[in-house]
């Protein structure tokens, strides 16, 4: 089941590449250059136009001019946006969150539509943020590196608070849920802030981070977490990465372009 689904979203991949390439393809070329019915054409078509990636007409299926002028950096920013957007949906009225010093897990606080939310963070960059009344933020304090807080000030603040779920970010996840980072001490606080919640805990995670069985770690530091982290990635995270994840108990919430009106 794995395999079949690793082979069907290759394919899609590969008939979408085709389309943005030709701007323009017809079914029936489509069935015979994969070797495909034109049955399972039309639904590998439907779940791209699903995703506004493409446009279908009759007998065939254009790229949307909208997804054809994004670069793969705008594309990444979008779907960056998506992760702290859903995020922002887990947090309830009243919660205490954690954040730690992932630009991408801040960023939910753009979103975020609960009231009355303490948010705790050794993220430097939450003071450039307009945060409304109805957000108390709390920031911890410490040696800032970039913009990031880190330091025994850092864990000391952690350890005398609680929250209801944490939000932070990593540089990288392995198929074998091992998360790493490029500041060590990152480690230490994300650990802390885990160990200190009650309820949920998010990783924010886009596709260029989540890495084959095939690629080397090239970060500094990494880690495996005992509890239960729920993955929020996108829709172009490795198949098999992902499905490798789940097997090992960890949830995986992904986004796609069809969460985004263009």
């Amino acid at each position: 089941m794995k395999r079949e689904h690793i082979f069907v979203e290759n394919r899609r991949s590969e008939i979408l590449k085709m389309i943005r390439k030709y701007e323009s393809v017809k079914v029936e070329e489509l069935a015979q250059i994969f070797d495909l019915s034109t049955m399972t054409v039309r639904r590998d078509l439907q779940y791209l136009e699903d995703r506004h990636m493409i446009r279908r007409f009759h007998g065939g299926a254009q790229i949307n001019p909208a997804y054809q002028c994004m670069t793969p950096e705008e594309e990444l920013i979008l779907y960056r946006r998506l992760l702290s957007r859903y995020a922002a949906t887990k947090v309830s009225n009243g919660d205490t969150i954690f954040i730690n010093g992932s630009r991408c897990a801040l960023g939910l606080l753009d979103h975020m539509a609960a009231q009355n939310v303490h948010v705790i963070t050794n993220n430097g960059k939450v003071v450039d943020l307009e945060c409304e009344q109805r957000v108390t933020v709390t920031l911890t304090g410490g040696e800032l590196r970039r913009h990031i807080m880190v330091g025994d000030t850092v864990m000391r603040c952690l350890l005398d608070a609680t929250a209801d779920k944490t939000f932070i970010g990593c540089t990288g996840v392995t198929p074998r849920g091992e998360f790493s980072y490029n500041i060590p001490m990152e480690i230490g606080i994300n650990e802390a802030m885990i160990a200190r919640t009650t309820k949920d805990v998010y990783i924010l995670a886009d596709h260029t981070k989540i890495a084959t069985d095939d690629q080397q770690p090239t970060h500094y530091g990494s880690c495996v977490y005992e509890r239960k982290v729920i993955l929020i990635t996108d829709e172009k995270a490795d198949p098999y990465a992902v499905e490798s994840l789940r097997d090992r108990g960890i949830e995986v919430c992904q986004v796609g372009l069809n969460d985004v009106n263009f």
